[in-house]
C-alpha cells in the first residue's frame, strides 16, 4: 500500500509565509525558506507554496525564492498561484519547482490543464480546487475564494482530472483555519469518484483528524499549515501516531 504524504502548505505574500481563517485576517508565519528547510528535516513528505497575492512583477521574486527553496531541500515541492500560461509553469519548473498548482487559471481556461499536461506530464499538475458550500451545495470559489463560480465542485473535478490534472489539491473554505477537521463527507464522495490522488486541505488542527481523514476519506495526502507552522503538530509525532494506527506512513 502507497505510503500517505503529509504536506506543509506555506502560503506566500511579499516574501513571508502568512496564515489566516476562513481566507483572512492574515499573521506572520516566518521565512518560508527557513521554514521549508525546518519541514524537511522533520520528514515532511512534499512541501506546497502558494503565492496568495501572485502579480506578474513579482513572478521574479517568486523564481527567486524557488531557487532558494530548491537548494535547501531533497523532498518534492509544488508552487502554485499566478500561473497562467505554460511559460509561467516552465520558469518555475527551471528553478527546481518539481510540481505546479493551477486554480483560477484552470477554471478561467480549463485547456491550460491539458497543455501543461501535454509539455510536462501529468504528474506535473496540480489543480487546486477551493470549494465552499452554498445552499446545500459545492461550489467552486476563485480568487482566494472571494468569488464564487457556476462550477459544481464534484463536476469540475471531473473535468479536470479528464484535461490532464494528476492530482487535486481540495479546500474546504468552510473547514480552513477552523481546526475543527477536515470536511471527510466531501473528500471521501470525490475520492470514490476519480482516479487520481487527492490531498485533503482545510480544517487541520489535531494528529486524530489527520487519522481521521486517512481512514473515513482514504484520500492520498493531508495538507496543513497552522498547525506546524506554529508548532502545535510535530511531523515526527504525527506520522508515529498515524503508524500506530495502521496508517502507511514513510518514516
Amino acid at each position: 500500500m502507497l505510503s500517505k504524504r503529509i504536506i506543509p502548505c506555506l502560503d506566500v505574500k511579499d516574501g513571508r509565509t502568512v496564515k489566516g481563517v476562513n481566507f483572512v485576517d492574515l499573521r506572520d508565519a516566518g521565512d518560508p525558506v527557513e521554514l521549508a528547510a525546518q519541514y524537511a528535516q522533520q520528514g515532511a513528505d512534499e512541501l506546497v507554496f502558494l503565492d496568495i497575492t501572485a502579480t506578474h512583477e513579482r513572478r521574479k521574486t517568486m523564481i527567486e525564492m524557488v531557487k532558494a527553496v530548491a537548494r535547501q531541500l531533497n523532498i518534492p515541492f509544488t508552487i502554485g498561484g499566478g500561473i497562467t500560461e505554460i511559460a509561467d509553469a516552465e520558469a518555475l519548473l527551471n528553478a527546481g519547482a518539481d510540481k505546479i498548482s493551477i486554480n483560477s487559471a484552470a477554471v478561467r481556461n480549463p485547456q491550460l490543464i491539458e497543455q501543461l499536461a501535454k509539455a510536462f506530464g501529468v504528474q506535473f499538475v496540480v489543480v487546486a480546487v477551493d470549494t465552499k458550500l452554498v445552499d446545500g451545495k459545492n461550489w467552486v470559489h476563485l480568487n482566494g475564494g472571494r468569488l464564487i463560480t457556476e462550477l459544481e465542485t464534484e463536476k469540475w473535478i471531473k473535468q479536470a482530472e479528464e484535461m490532464g490534472a494528476g492530482e487535486i489539491l481540495l479546500t474546504s473554505m468552510d473547514h480552513d483555519g477552523t481546526k475543527a477537521g477536515f470536511d471527510c463527507g466531501l473528500l471521501k464522495k470525490i475520492n470514490d469518484s476519480i482516479n487520481i490522488p487527492i490531498i485533503a486541505s482545510g480544517g487541520a488542527g489535531s494528529v486524530d483528524h489527520f487519522t481521521e481523514v486517512f481512514q473515513k476519506a482514504n484520500v492520498d495526502a493531508a495538507l496543513a499549515a497552522s498547525v506546524f507552522h506554529y508548532g502545535e503538530i510535530l511531523i515526527p509525532d504525527l506520522k508515529n501516531e498515524l503508524s500506530r494506527n495502521g496508517i502507511p506512513v514513510r518514516l
